[in-house]
């Protein structure tokens, strides 16, 4: 057994969401000192694409590197663990276990192969040095999209204590972060000993002064909070004027058949509250079953009228065992792609018009790696002359525009 090594040499590999990646760092911290020269893959089954690269991903770790253990966990992992049980070194944590240290040393102990001396012999997965801090407030989701898998597979939801995410934000902050990003799977829905999502932001941005920035994960658009939030961006700077919407389709009657919360007029009642001086991002789901060109077309319309700068589109992925998987009226998987680039290319000329309108302008933005830079409207600056130290915060002007980026100078 490896426990007797310290040196803990886990090399992270993590698919999908942010939540992966910021699971997959608490795993690394909790493995300290118990097990070294290993890897770990989150993995993640929110597409079809999503589980194939992830059975891939772990049986190239595996050819690379014949006695190095590879621990296997996240979603695909959780719902399809025979993808990867003939897979050398593989070994298989499911969601419900990947926070449980034993869950590790037995299956280490359980396995077959010889992990005695484990060399990594290659790992083209340098892990980024990352300007902002995710912060987990949530885990799990209660609703019933009968599109989604990832609810089936991460429980129902769980609000974690408001004295956990203090001390998490204390900690990013103390390590130099000035951006903390709160992060769930279902953020909007937190709620923990008479606290919302609102009031977290509110006591964070209280009980810790040094915070620079805060910014919400993906957003449910049927969340009252997301009002509040609203009020509290329009009152205090450093809550990010930025806001990511689950939005999944403009189109009523397709936001019912998903069992969506929410419809095109709450979106538009969001919009207006929101003024022109907070932006926001969406997804999109196209070619979900029964959405017909004209269906499509009520997403788009929505699209014109309010206008957010980025949208993150991708093709429907039927997962066996949701509703949808067996839903009639599926769309062919071309039509699905031509309306991903149909309605990126429209989010893509919104926003290019919302950046043009602030060429000129002086905007205090978060220094990333290789002097790139990040508005509070999540906007990539490319920064001209000397280099910048990563997670610093400093004044730039926007003299232009190349591709999807501003270009700018230091103030």
């Amino acid at each position: 057994m490896q426990a007797e090594n310290k040196k803990n040499n886990i090399n992270i590999v993590s698919l999908g969401c942010r939540l992966n990646a910021l699971e997959a760092e608490k795993i690394k911290k909790m493995l300290s000192g118990s097990i070294d020269n290993a890897f770990l893959v989150n993995t993640c089954a929110v597409t079809g694409e999503a589980e194939r690269q992830s059975g891939q991903t772990v049986r190239k770790l595996a050819r690379e590197n014949p006695n190095v253990p590879i621990f296997v966990t996240g979603c695909a992992a959780t719902r399809n663990a025979e993808l990867f049980s003939n897979i050398p070194n593989a070994i298989v944590i499911p969601n419900n276990s990947k926070m449980n240290i034993n869950a590790y040393i037995k299956g280490i102990n359980a396995s077959s192969c010889d992990f005695t001396t484990p060399q990594i012999r290659n790992f083209p997965h340098p892990v980024p040095n990352l300007s902002k801090q995710f912060v987990q407030v949530q885990n799990g989701c209660n609703h019933k999209c009968a599109y989604c898998i990832t609810r089936f597979l991460r429980g129902p939801a769980v609000s974690f204590e408001y004295k956990d995410i203090l001390n998490d934000t204390k900690e990013a902050v103390a390590n130099g972060f000035e951006e903390i990003v709160l992060t769930g799977v279902d953020t909007a829905s937190y709620a923990n000993n008479g606290m919302l999502i609102s009031d977290v932001c509110k006591s964070l941005l209280h009980d810790i002064p040094g915070i620079k920035r805060l910014r919400i994960s993906s957003m449910d658009p049927a969340s009252p909070e997301i009002f509040k939030i609203i009020d509290l961006i329009k009152t205090d700077a450093r809550m990010m004027p930025h806001m990511h919407l689950s939005m999944q389709s403009g189109s009523d009657e397709i936001l019912q058949l998903m069992h969506r919360r929410h419809n095109a007029e709450t979106v538009r009642k969001i919009s207006k509250y929101a003024g022109k001086e907070i932006t926001f991002s969406w997804d999109i789901i196209c070619g979900f079953p029964g959405e017909s060109q004209e269906k499509f077309q009520e997403t788009l319309e929505l699209v014109k009228e309010t206008r957010p700068i980025k949208i993150h589109a991708f093709p429907f992925s039927a997962r066996p065992g949701t509703e949808a998987f067996d839903m009639s009226n599926q769309i062919d998987k071309s039509v699905a792609k031509e309306r991903v680039k149909t309605i990126s290319e429209l989010a893509n000329k919104i926003r290019l018009e919302f950046m043009e309108l602030h060429i000129g302008s002086t905007v205090s933005a978060l220094i990333e790696e290789n002097n790139l830079a990040r508005t509070p409207h999540d906007i990539s600056i490319k920064v001209q002359g000397e280099q910048i130290a990563p997670r610093t915060i400093c004044d730039l002007r926007i003299i232009g525009i190349k591709e999807d980026d501003y270009i700018g100078i230091i103030v």
